[in-house]
C-alpha cells in the first residue's frame, strides 16, 4: 500500500521564513513523493569515481555516455535525481520535467587518505543554484553536500555545510548531507557506533536528511547497527548509499530491511542502477521505487525488477 502525507504532516524547520513555507512544503512533497521517504537516483560520481563506475566488465556500455543518467531519471521512477550543477547545465533543456537536487561539492577518489586527509569544498553557492533554477525554469527540489567526519578538514566542511543548510532552507529547498567517517583517524568507517555519530552530526547541522554508509561490524547485523544511527539522527531521516553493484535480490532485501526494519527514510541509489541497461535500469528504479515509496514487499520489488 502506498504511503501518503499531505502538508499537514510535513514538520517545516524554524531556519525556511514564512514566505518560503509554503514552497519548502511543496519541495519536500515533491521529493518524497509524498510518503516521507527519499529514493534518491545518486548521478555524482562522474566526478566521485571518475571512469571507473561507467566502463568496464559488468558495466553496459549505455552508462559510458553520461546521458544515460538522464535516460534512466527521466524513464523510471525516482524521487529526485542529484548530480552537480554543470551535468544539469548541459543535459537539463532536454530533461525539463525531471526533479533535481544539486551537489555543491565533489571531489575525485585520486588523492588517497594515507597521503592526504580528505576535504571537498563547495563549487557552488546555494544562492547560485536558486538563481539557476529561477531562469532555467527546471524543478530544483534540493541541495547535497559531502562531508569526510574526522578528516583534519573536518572543520571546514562543517562550517560550509552548517552555512548551506541554513542558506537552503531560507531559499525553501530540501537538504541532503552525505557524511562519511574519513581519514587517518577513522579506524573502521563503517563502525555502527561511529555512523550512528555521523547521523547526529547531521541533525546537528539541521539537515533534513544524511546519507551515511550502512554500518558494518563484524559478529553483529546491520540492520541493528543502522537502528542507531536512525536514533541519533531523530527527526533528520537516515538514507544509506547503495554501494557497488550487487545481486539484485540481495540488495532489495537489504534496501527492505533498512527501511522496515531499522527505520531509515529511504535509500540513495547509484551504480546498482545506472550500470545497467537504460531498460534493465528503469525496472530497478520501478523495483526501489516500490519499496521505498509503495510499500512494496521484495517480492514484489523482484518482479516488478525481473519485468513479470
Amino acid at each position: 500500500m502506498t504511503i501518503r502525507i499531505g502538508p499537514e504532516d510535513v514538520l517545516v524547520p524554524l531556519d525556511v521564513p514564512p514566505e518560503r513555507r509554503e514552497k519548502y512544503v511543496y519541495n519536500y512533497l515533491k521529493i518524497t513523493k509524498e510518503s516521507g521517504r527519499l529514493m534518491l537516483f545518486a548521478g555524482d560520481q562522474k566526478v566521485e569515481h571518475l571512469n571507473k563506475d561507467f566502463y568496464g566488465e559488468g558495466i553496459s556500455p549505455e552508462d559510458g555516455d553520461p546521458e544515460h543518467l538522464f535516460g534512466i531519471a527521466k524513464k523510471g521512477k525516482i524521487g529526485v535525481f542529484a548530480t552537480q550543477l554543470g551535468l544539469i547545465a548541459r543535459y537539463g533543456m532536454d530533461y525539463q520535467d525531471l526533479p533535481y537536487l544539486v551537489k555543491l561539492n565533489s571531489k575525485t577518489n585520486l588523492v588517497k587518505t594515507d597521503q592526504t586527509d580528505p576535504i571537498s569544498r563547495q563549487w557552488i553557492e546555494v544562492d547560485q543554484v536558486a538563481d539557476f533554477a529561477d531562469k532555467s525554469r527546471l524543478e530544483v527540489l534540493g541541495v547535497g553536500y559531502t562531508i569526510y567526519l574526522g578528516s583534519e578538514q573536518e572543520p571546514e566542511m562543517l562550517r560550509e555545510a552548517a552555512q548551506i543548510v541554513y542558506k537552503a532552507h531560507s531559499h525553501g529547498l530540501v537538504t541532503v548531507l552525505w557524511i562519511y567517517p574519513r581519514g587517518k583517524a577513522v579506524k573502521d568507517e563503517k563502525d555502527p557506533h561511529l555512523i550512528a555519530g555521523a547521523t547526529g552530526v547531521a541533525v546537528a547541522l539541521g539537515s533534513d536528511f544524511v546519507k551515511v554508509n550502512y554500518p558494518k561490524k563484524e559478529g553483529a547485523k546491520s540492520e541493528e547497527g543502522l537502528k542507531e544511527a536512525v536514533a541519533a539522527a531523530g527527526r533528520t531521516k537516515v538514507v544509506c548509499a547503495g554501494g557497488a553493484s550487487r545481486d539484485p535480490k540481495f540488495f532489495l532485501q537489504q534496501l527492505h530491511d533498512q527501511i522496515h526494519v531499522s527505520g531509515a527514510g529511504g535509500n540513495a541509489t547509484g551504480r546498482n542502477i545506472h550500470q545497467k541497461s537504460l531498460e534493465e535500469a528503469t525496472r530497478m528504479c520501478d523495483a526501489i521505487y516500490a519499496i521505498t515509496v509503495e510499500d512494496a514487499s521484495v517480492e514484489e520489488a523482484l518482479r516488478i525488477y525481473e519485468g513479470d
